[in-house]
């Protein structure tokens, strides 16, 4: 397992390290209740004492008729590292029902090592707060062992070329509770410092972040809600891009009814999305390798929208700046 003695890691797990509220879980959780039963739900990111995530299950284990709860999370053996519980030695916490018991790890608690994937083998369920930093390797692990899933991360995730492909192909998607906006995470004590973006409520201190999603693969209704559509395509309204069929829709409002080609709209399109009634052909980053080194003006940008993953504008500093990305979908017939 990598080792984390960097000062670099430091920061990046301090980053991370964002406690979810109780009442953003039950606003989505509460929902997929029905799947839980019998089931054993593992938090393998999760303090056994300051998590959210273990005290809803607490609460819900015999209204939902889980079979087991299990949390675990990562306790740095590092002095220079954050730590996310007082005790010197990782542990796991694991609740059947009638008794709650702790089994001490040999190893730091990380939820690739031996000992947690031992765990995750065991388990149905994961629901969690991943580190937003690993999300690129965290929900890999859970489709290569085939969990079910509930967890946290940021929206931008979906286009990670080892990410898309799972909504592509219909193996997870975005949860319902969270469509735009931003949600507030409870911090550590020593990492708040009143910079803008935090808050004190009640002695506790939350700090806001934006783009947030659950991810799943837990099906739900809103998901099988067919989009309105109610424009109808004229040529002139929805320009063709310069190097790929596909036309340009910048909203997903405006998705017209009367078009049965490609179309490129935003990531926010995610939110809405309907398999029934749209399949994915790819992402505008990933479709084909760059045919063009030409830096367009913001007007060249806006007609013809370059899909190569090259839609950039060059800035008065002199770096170049994306403008952003498209999800290239069709309607299905």
């Amino acid at each position: 397992m990598p080792k984390k003695n960097t000062l670099d890691s430091a920061k990046m797990a301090r980053n991370d390290e964002f406690y979810t509220r109780i009442e953003d879980i039950v606003a989505e959780v509460d929902d997929y209740k029905h799947y839980f039963k019998d089931k054993v739900v593992y938090c393998n990111c999760d303090d056994p004492v300051e998590s959210k995530f273990y005290q809803f299950f607490r609460l819900k284990f015999e209204p939902y008729g889980c079979k087991k709860l299990v949390t675990t999370c990562y306790k740095s053996r590092n002095s220079d590292l954050f730590s996310t519980h007082e005790s010197e030695q990782s542990f796991a916490r694991i609740y059947d029902g009638k008794r709650e018991r702790e089994e001490i790890l040999t190893g730091d608690g990380d939820f690739r090592s031996k000992e947690c994937l031992e765990y995750l083998k065991q388990a149905d369920i994961v629901v969690t707060n991943p580190p937003f930093s690993l999300f690129r390797e965290f929900l890999p692990l859970l489709i290569k062992y085939q969990k079910k899933f509930i967890i946290l991360g940021h929206m931008n995730a979906f286009k990670y070329k080892e990410i898309f492909p799972y909504f592509q192909n219909n193996k997870c998607w975005y949860g319902h509770s969270i469509t735009s906006g931003d949600r507030w995470f409870q911090m550590p004590d020593h990492l708040f410092d009143n910079r803008p973006g935090t808050k004190v409520v009640e002695g506790k201190n939350y700090t806001r972040v934006m783009g947030v999603r659950w991810f799943t693969n837990l099906d739900h209704n809103l998901r099988h809600k067919p989009i309105d559509l109610a424009t109808k395509y004229n040529p002139g309204d929805f320009p063709t891009y310069d190097n790929y069929d596909a036309i340009e829709v910048s909203k997903t409002k405006l998705i017209p009814k009367n078009y049965d080609g490609v179309m490129g709209v935003p990531i926010s399109f995610m939110d809405k999305y309907n398999p029934e009634q749209f399949e994915i052909i790819g992402i505008d980053r990933y479709t084909y390798e760059p045919i063009r080194t030409k830096v367009y003006t913001r007007e060249e940008i806006e007609r013809y929208g370059n899909l190569n993953g090259q839609s950039v504008l060059k800035m008065p500093d002199g770096t170049m700046k994306q403008l952003y990305t498209r999800i290239l979908i069709r309607r299905k017939q």
